[in-house]
């Protein structure tokens, strides 16, 4: 468009580096006939016997295809009869007008053109939505093997650009070519890597406030008299388990309370609610920097169900559109899956816990030293490891459970399915991810009990118990070795998997020929409408494009639910681990490109998708903004030493009376945090502490330990010094949430989910519009 101006959310993004749209002009859309190509290509393997079903529900759907004057090309190849689908003009003309009388979608799109992206979403729509005489649609049919695949084709020009300027790992730190993206796989996909890389570059600055803290505590490694006190202790410490554990000194865990000063300092207070701060941010300027691309793109008011009647009209004159319905008993029966199935992935983390509290006694009770020695670490990272692998079968199952749940809900539209299957699917990959750090972050050494009265599984096992240097390192330990196992390997199955599948493809089917000159000139060329390729080289590209790997509706959903569990992870437990941002910034400058390749080059092409937004996902990105908020008050105030160390220093200290001292106000906390077991006492007999179990390794047998809590010496009630910590732990949840939360709402007041000059050049858009009408 001459004289055309981007909206100044875009310039910025591009000098940022966040995209890359070669100077001020638009790419332009691909061309409104398609020559060389066609719009859709089905497969099925030959079936010579006729008189077999198979035969003729695939003669009988052709013959469908043929009835809407749609263009079949048989071509046949070995074992294999490829169709070749081209839809008339006057289907395009037709879905042209539906959407310039419509509603909603009239003011969204130029109605001048119907790029090759729509052509090929309207001939995706009338495939599937095109029934034989037994009333089975495509997909019935592809279940029973009547056809083998369905693909649309890949545009060999723009296929080459993309690879060029985009999906290749030399350009990992380059801008993103958003718009020629949205060319070619349609506004769905373009959103998701706008999305993707705007998340990236925002992970930036926690990424480096993480890093500070993390050398904030690096900082204090000798001189903290926390540590001091742990390296130097000569305290004696209760068996962590019945039988084979036995008395161990404090100074033996010195690397462990290192580790835990790293994660556990002050700095991770002023982290936590930056982050919450953050995710605020986040949103607001993702929700501008969206409005700026989908008003360039005029699709600001498109509507995805709209569409999706138009579509049903250009299929079929005569169609009944589907009607809105809600049934209280499928309502209520979903509910009851839900909450069942929700209550069957928190089973599994009680399973693991249990499998933890098991793993301890028997590392405990084996005959290597260093494994004995640190059986309740071993456990723990067992426990994260079993933890993984549930995650990774869990994930299956809660995909077929979502699946099954939005079949019975039988949502009207595809976009309410998605949206269906979006929300269930997160809620149970939310539980299966998360409710083992749950337990970790605020359960974990709080339900153990004390001498003489432990808490113990079947009556048999104990419970697990914290660090006396606090439980945070516990979680930041899970935390790590999930992130780390998830993201290698899943980046790595990510892209090996369908490059092994191609290989493997290609090994099985025989070599393809070179294209002929005279087609590659045309090719290379503006071909002019009524050209084609001759049938050898139309059976080459339409083999490469077999070759590839498959693709199908939830393909974008399953590469969105990675990042967004991800964005959960760097959020919401990031006062446990002020890493976790650098740990996906890394891991998402490769995903952008994992992601980009594994599209252009490795699977089929996605079927273009047009839409303004990333749908329900904006509302789940929410909540866990808000979900963040709580739990990392909740982390500080409850699972962090933060407040207990804050009362000792003020309260119970040696600066505790005012008086300026030489020595500093932590000197002895490690020491207050610890009560006293006397193996004498009766009710400490109860707990079964043997004369094994009490020999130190000293040889000499210990007549008393210490354990971590705040109880009397004498009947083991809990002391004054406890209420009172509990009670400020509350008062500082509360207030911390108050103010993270005022910050949010002046933050997300202040930032306009739209630029002015969007909703301007809308207005304005609307205006010139209604004018010509008139």
């Amino acid at each position: 468009m001459p004289g055309h101006k981007r909206q100044p959310s875009i310039e910025l993004l591009e000098l940022m580096g966040v995209v890359r749209e070669n100077g001020s002009d638009q790419a332009s859309l691909p061309p409104v006939h398609t020559p060389l190509s066609y719009d859709y290509v089905l497969v099925a393997k030959i079936i010579e016997n006729e008189e077999r079903e198979a035969f003729k529900k695939q003669t009988e759907y052709i013959e469908e295809l043929k009835k809407k004057n749609m263009r079949v090309t048989k071509i046949l190849d070995d074992d294999l009869v490829f169709y070749g689908i081209q839809a008339p003009k006057e289907i395009f003309e037709k879905y042209r007008y539906l959407l310039k009388v419509s509603d909603a979608c009239n003011w969204s799109s130029d109605q001048n053109i119907v790029p090759l992206s729509t052509r090929i979403r309207i001939v995706h729509f009338i495939l599937n939505h095109t029934p034989i005489y037994s009333g089975e649609t495509l997909r019935d049919l592809m279940k029973i093997k009547v056809f083998d695949a369905k693909f649309c084709l890949h545009e060999k020009k723009k296929q080459r650009e993309l690879k060029e300027s985009w999906a290749r790992w030399t350009a990992c730190l380059q801008g993103q070519p958003i718009t020629a993206v949205r060319n070619y796989f349609g506004e769905k996909v373009a959103l998701y890597y706008l999305w993707l890389g705007w998340y990236t570059y925002l992970l930036i600055p926690p990424a480096v406030i993480g890093i500070v803290v993390f050398l904030y505590g690096l900082a204090f490694f000798n001189s903290s008299p926390l540590i001091k006190e742990v390296c130097e202790a000569d305290t004696i410490m209760c068996p962590l388990c019945d039988k084979g554990c036995k008395v161990w000194q404090l100074s033996d865990t010195c690397t462990y309370a290192k580790v835990s000063q790293l994660f556990d300092n002050n700095g991770t207070v002023f982290f936590a609610m930056f982050m919450a701060v953050w995710a605020t941010l986040f949103m607001a300027f993702w929700k501008r920097h969206r409005a700026s691309f989908v008003c360039e793109w005029k699709v600001s008011d498109w509507c995805e169900e709209e569409e999706e009647l138009i579509l049903e009209i250009v299929n079929n004159a005569d169609c009944e559109p589907r009607k809105y319905r809600h049934s209280y008993l499928r309502s209520t029966l979903v509910l009851i899956c839900v909450t069942v199935m929700i209550l069957v992935i928190i089973g599994l983390t009680h399973a693991l816990v249990v499998f933890r509290v098991i793993a301890a006694v028997l590392l405990a009770e084996g005959s290597w030293e260093f494994l004995s020695t640190h059986s309740n670490a071993g456990a723990m990272m067992l426990g994260a490891v079993l933890h993984y692998l549930i995650i990774t079968v869990m994930t299956r199952i809660n995909r077929i459970v979502a699946m099954k749940l939005c079949e019975i809900e039988e949502t009207r539209s595809f976009a309410a399915t998605e949206k269906s299957f979006t929300v269930k699917m997160f809620t149970f990959q939310f539980f299966t991810y998360f409710s083992s750090l749950f337990y970790v972050a605020f359960f974990l050494g709080r339900i153990n009990g004390h001498p003489g009265g432990y808490v113990r599984i079947a009556g048999k096992w104990r419970l697990e118990e914290c660090h006396p240097s606090g439980c945070l390192t516990d979680l930041f330990i899970q935390m790590a070795i999930i992130m780390v196992l998830k993201q290698t390997i899943s980046n790595v199955f990510e892209f090996t998997g369908p490059w092994l599948c191609r290989w493997l493809k290609r090994r099985r089917t025989q070599k393809l020929q070179r294209k002929c000159a005279h087609c590659y000139l045309k090719d290379e060329s503006e071909a002019k409408q009524g050209a084609e390729l001759c049938d050898n080289c139309k059976l080459r590209d339409w083999l490469s494009n077999y070759r590839l790997n498959d693709v199908d509706s939830f393909s974008l959903f399953n590469e969105f639910l990675e990042m967004v569990i991800q964005f959960s992870f760097t959020t919401i437990f990031v006062a446990a681990f002020p890493l976790a941002p650098l740990l996906a910034l890394v891991n998402n400058i490769i995903e952008i490109r994992l992601d980009a390749i594994k599209m252009v080059t490795l699977e089929r092409r996605l079927v273009p998708k047009k839409t303004n937004d990333i749908g329900v996902w904006t509302d789940v990105l929410e909540a866990i903004g808000v979900l963040a908020v709580i739990a990392n008050g909740l982390v500080i105030g409850i699972s962090s030493d933060f407040i207990p160390r804050l009362v000792y220093q003020y309260r119970y200290g040696p600066c505790a009376n005012g008086t300026v001292t030489d020595i500093d106000c932590m000197v002895g906390y490690i020491n207050n945090t610890l009560s006293i077991a006397r193996i004498d006492d009766q009710s400490t007999k109860k707990n079964d502490f043997s004369t094994y179990q009490m020999m130190t390794p000293n040889g000499w047998n210990a007549t008393y330990c210490s354990y971590k809590d705040y109880r009397s010496h004498e009947d083991y009630s809990l002391t004054p010094q406890f209420w009172l910590i509990l009670a400020v732990r509350f008062a500082f949840v509360i207030l911390f949430e108050h103010i993270v939360v005022i910050f949010k709402f002046i933050a997300a007041w202040f930032v306009p989910s739209a630029p002015m000059l969007v909703k301007n050049d809308r207005l304005f858009d609307k205006l010139n519009r209604l004018k010509e009408e008139l």
